[in-house]
Order: structure tokens, then C-alpha cells, then sequence
């Protein structure tokens, strides 16, 4: 039996309707509360389907990840084991990165050929000049750029990080095989946005196009049928310096990356191709008064759920090495704990979490062979998870519908 539980404040799931991004209302938004939410839930199914002695394995990537790891740190008596996939759970809060998130798509790019980080630097060089030459030359970058609105002074900065966002994204989702994922996209999107930026005129290389054009991929997708970039309305600003992605689920991430999943970064135009740029404590928790009136918690993710020190069971934690999150992974093995850790090679975003494809390169087959059999012999151990003895008054302030389908002793 296969349950997808929806994450309280996302999708379907809003607590108080549209109302539910109200600083009055969103601060029942937490991993802690979604943990919950989810314990309750296996309980209730349990008690509905009666099957006490079943086994229960979760499976997450990315911000899922964490939270299949955290599931099972937090409620071993309920679930057997988990795999968390691209979860970077030791670089949210105050933790570091290494590498960098931007420092890996750098990597990306110059694995597809190195010409491509110096077209992308020489693009950003492009824009800085232009940019201090007022309004004749942001008008060149406006055109050359095929934005929508022409880029006024204040402008600059937001265009930088569009395109920050849309390369990212590419790497992100660096797949063999084209995909609906994020955007339409090409198999090996990145080696794809490498041959735009490379693109010539008689031997020419407009760097400045070819960059609006390569990052405009992740918002343009296959098809290409906009007509021009709307660099606000595909990138929004966000506590995420990779994006927050658009809709109501965009803030719900712009709130857990203000409180507690929020990431400190920078990039610095040597060890990555990005302008120096800086995204820490004291910036973010500026955005974070002004927009949700809360300020970070900066040690609460690690304090509660460990970091780096991750110290609980029963785990496998996978990692792409073309994906930018790779350097918040966890990658060490402990046999006694039955704690493995994969690097998949040629693996981007939690590839291994997708469906089995021909083009999959060998490792993550391999991968995937792995996380069968060490998932098959928790659900089949002996060791059996410890019941939960429910009675009504212990489940008193479980929600009115899930209490009259349970099955109370």
C-alpha cells in the first residue's frame, strides 16, 4: 500500500482556506506539526485497515527527504526505515554547505564544456557595464535580453537572480531523459543550455543573449513559445536564494525557509560563475520581519533534528553528484545503526526516486538495487515496530474526521 499525505499549508491542505498565509494562521506551518500530522495519520490507517504488525518504510526527496528521515527519528515505534533522497539536512539553518549550491552548478556547466562558466561570467561582466551606463544601456540589456518591461535602475538585481534561479534549476534537474518535472525540459538540460550559451554569429559569441536564452530554458521549457522574460513573474524573491517556486506552495516555503529551513549561502564569482552575492542571518532575518513578521531560529533545525549529527536509525541517505544540493548530504555509514549513505554518479535531484528508465546511467540502477534490498530487510525484519494502544481520550484533539474512522479500544 503505497500513501501520499499531503504537507499541512500545501496543495489542498489549507487549515483555514485562503486565509492560511495570515501571520495569525501560519504559524501552524512546521516540519514538527507535519511529522505529526503524519504519525497521526499511519495510526489512523492502521486502526481503519487493521494491521497493527504492518511495516511502514518512508520515502522523500529533497524537503521530503529531510522529512522521511526526520519521520523516523522522531516516531521509530511507527515507521521501520526511511529513504531520503537529495535530503540536505546538514546545511539548513546555520550549517554550511560544501560544496556550495551554486558552486556545483558551476561544476555542472564546466562538465558539459568549460567554455561555459566564462561565457556565463562574461554575460554577468556584460550586464554590470551596461547597467552603469544608465538607461541607453539598459535598454540594450532589455532587448538583447528579450524582457518584457524594459530594466529600470532598481531592476539589476532581480535580473541577476533570474538568471541565478534558471541556471540552478536546469542542474536541479539535470535528467538523461526529457522531463515535465520543473518546466518542459530536455534529456541532459544542462548540456543543452551549454550549447546556447555557446551559440555564434559568424564566429561571435553575444554572450548577453545567450545567457537570457540558456537560463530562460528552465522558464521557457522545450516549446519556447514566450515571447519575451517576465523576470518578476518567473522569479519571485524569496528566504530561499534558490527560489521558492510560484502559488500559494511558494509562500508556504518562503514562510519554513524564514523559520525554520532556511539556508545560508553566497556565491563569489571565482569558485562559481555568479556576482558576488551574499545571502546570511543578518539579511535574512531582515526579509523575514518585513514580510512574516518572525525572525530565524538559526540552531532550532539541528537542535531538533541533529544536522551533521543525524544520530538516528535506519536510514539511507542518496545523493546526486550533479545535484547543487549534494553538499548539505549526510555521507557516512554507520553498519550498527544500518545509517548508508550513496553517491550516485551522473545523478541529478533524487533521480533515484523516479521511475526506472533505459537511459538511467548504471549507477543509479545500482542505486536503486541497494535501497530494494536494504528496504526489503527492514520491512522484513523481526523486530517488529511497538503498537500503539489507542483509547479516546488520548486522541481527544485528533480532527473530527479522522476520529470517527478509527477504531478505538
Amino acid at each position: 500500500m503505497v500513501v501520499f499525505g499531503e504537507h499541512r499549508y500545501y496543495g489542498e491542505s489549507l487549515p483555514f482556506g485562503g486565509a492560511s498565509w495570515g501571520r495569525a494562521s501560519v504559524g501552524f506551518l512546521s516540519s514538527e506539526q507535519a511529522l505529526a500530522d503524519y504519525a497521526l495519520l499511519l495510526v489512523g490507517l492502521q486502526a481503519e485497515l487493521g494491521c497493527w504488525d504492518s511495516r511502514v518504510l518512508a520515502f522523500g526527496g529533497s524537503y521530503g527527504g529531510m522529512l522521511a528521515a526526520f519521520l523516523r527519528l522522531k516516531y521509530p515505534h511507527l515507521v521501520s526505515g526511511a529513504l531520503a533522497a537529495s535530503a540536505p539536512v546538514s546545511s539548513v539553518g546555520v550549517g554550511p554547505s560544501r560544496p556550495s549550491y551554486f558552486t556545483t552548478v558551476t561544476e555542472d556547466y564546466a562538465r558539459a564544456d568549460p567554455q561555459c562558466p566564462e561565457i556565463v561570467r562574461e554575460g554577468f561582466l556584460t550586464i554590470q557595464q551596461l547597467s552603469a551606463a544608465g538607461e541607453a544601456g539598459r535598454q540594450v540589456i532589455t532587448e538583447k535580453m528579450s524582457l518584457c518591461d524594459t530594466l529600470g535602475a532598481g531592476d539589476v538585481e532581480q535580473l541577476v537572480l533570474w538568471v541565478m534561479g534558471g541556471l540552478g534549476g536546469i542542474a536541479m534537474v539535470d535528467y538523461p531523459y526529457p522531463t515535465s518535472f520543473s518546466g518542459d525540459l530536455p534529456g541532459w538540460p544542462v548540456d543543452v543550455s551549454c550549447e546556447i550559451l555557446k551559440r555564434s554569429n559568424e564566429g561571435v559569441v553575444d554572450s548577453l543573449v545567450n545567457l537570457a536564452q540558456a537560463a530562460g530554458l528552465a522558464y521557457n521549457g522545450t516549446d519556447g513559445n514566450l515571447p519575451c522574460f517576465d523576470i518578476y513573474g518567473e522569479f519571485q524573491f524569496c528566504a530561499d536564494p534558490t527560489g521558492c517556486g510560484g502559488g500559494t506552495d511558494g509562500l508556504s516555503w518562503d514562510y519554513q525557509a524564514c523559520s525554520e529551513m532556511f539556508t545560508v549561502t553566497s556565491t563569489d564569482f571565482k569558485k562559481d560563475m555568479f556576482p558576488p552575492f551574499e545571502w546570511q542571518l543578518s539579511n535574512l532575518t531582515e526579509y523575514c520581519q518585513k514580510t512574516w513578521g518572525i525572525a530565524p531560529r538559526p540552531h532550532w533545525t539541528s537542535i531538533s533534528y541533529g544536522g551533521a549529527h543525524f544520530s538516528g536509525s535506519n536510514v539511507i541517505f542518496s545523493n546526486g553528484r550533479l545535484d547543487p544540493w549534494r553538499g548539505g548530504g549526510l555521507y557516512h555509514n554507520d553498519s550498527g545503526a544500518n545509517i548508508w549513505s550513496i553517491l550516485i554518479d551522473g545523478g541529478a535531484h533524487h533521480l533515484d526516486l523516479r521511475g526506472s528508465d533505459p537511459r538511467d546511467p548504471e549507477s543509479v540502477r545500482q542505486a536503486r538495487g541497494f535501497e530494494a534490498a536494504v528496504l526489503e530487510s527492514w520491512a522484513f525484519s523481526d523486530k517488529k515496530p511497538v503498537g500503539v494502544t489507542l483509547s479516546e481520550p488520548q486522541f481527544e484533539w485528533v480532527p473530527y474526521w479522522l476520529r470517527n474512522k478509527m477504531q478505538f479500544n
